[in-house]
């Protein structure tokens, strides 16, 4: 990976370099030439109608508008909440007067994967909530987390997709059981890691017991971004990889499906 970040760094920094007149197109082929020779992961989930979502939100709908025997092609309308299926959340889905989804810079879309997994603790305790101490056992194997890094929450939850029953694994009182994040784990991770962003498999950044918001609401009120309902968290290393974070720009948008991957070292 240091490898490829820094052909990636010297590449950022031509225009800026008293060299930049030496460049030569070839050096980004150089860049191209190694990309494709990683192997690269899809961490997005396809949404459809009934996929697992926050209960809050009904169904999506899609109607066929054009198809190919009458019109000579085909076109759907689709109707959905921003926050569906694998999707981003701007701060402003949180908190207003921050960042939208449109305000959201490019280059925060590509960064360096740390993956935190505490898989084996959720099977146990589908309740666990990701700690400092879980943090504290990734940096004993692979050294302080730089700034800048998006990290992802392994919690084996995406293997549920798409039975929205299994993800929510609700009681019988109604009460939903999920794993999440620690609200102190996150204060150590952006106010002294200072990470990018974080995702998760699950469709909320808080445990499915508590019924409140204040692991999400904190991290929105960074001015961060997270992604939600994660894919194929399984073949990630917990160091080493880039991820690529993408998704359309509506104006002012507080949420849209959004398109995940990893390039792998």
């Amino acid at each position: 990976m240091r490898k490829l970040l820094a052909v990636l760094l010297i590449c950022a920094c031509w225009t800026g370099s008293a060299f930049a007149g030496e460049a030569k197109a070839t050096d980004l082929g150089q860049v191209f030439e190694i990309l494709k020779s990683k192997q690269f992961v899809d961490m997005t989930h396809s949404f459809g109608l009934g996929i697992p979502h926050w209960p809050g939100f009904e169904d999506m709908k899609t109607e066929q508008l054009y198809d190919y025997d009458s019109d000579g092609f085909r076109a759907h309308r689709y109707s959905l909440v921003g926050q569906w299926g694998t999707h981003v959340d701007p701060p402003a889905h949180f908190i207003r007067g921050l960042r939208t989804a449109d305000r959201i810079d490019v280059k925060e879309m590509i960064a360096p994967l740390a993956v935190l997994d505490i898989s084996e603790k959720a099977l146990k305790n589908p309740d666990y909530e990701a700690a400092i101490s879980d943090l504290e056992e990734w940096e004993s194997r692979n050294g302080r987390l730089p700034e800048g890094t998006f990290v992802v929450l392994r919690t084996g939850w995406h293997k549920k997709w798409p039975d929205g029953k299994a993800f929510q694994n609700a009681d019988e009182k109604g009460v939903s059981h999920f794993p999440a994040w620690g609200l102190e784990l996150l204060k150590v991770l952006f106010e002294q890691r200072k990470v990018l962003a974080i995702g998760h498999e699950t469709t909320d950044t808080d445990a499915g017991y508590k019924g409140n918001m204040e692991c999400e609401t904190y991290v929105l009120a960074q001015n961060h971004y997270q992604i939600e309902l994660l894919a194929n968290t399984d073949p990630l290393p917990e160091w080493g990889a880039l991820i690529v974070v993408t998704w359309p720009k509506p104006l002012d948008g507080t949420g849209f499906p959004a398109r995940v991957f990893a390039i792998l070292p």
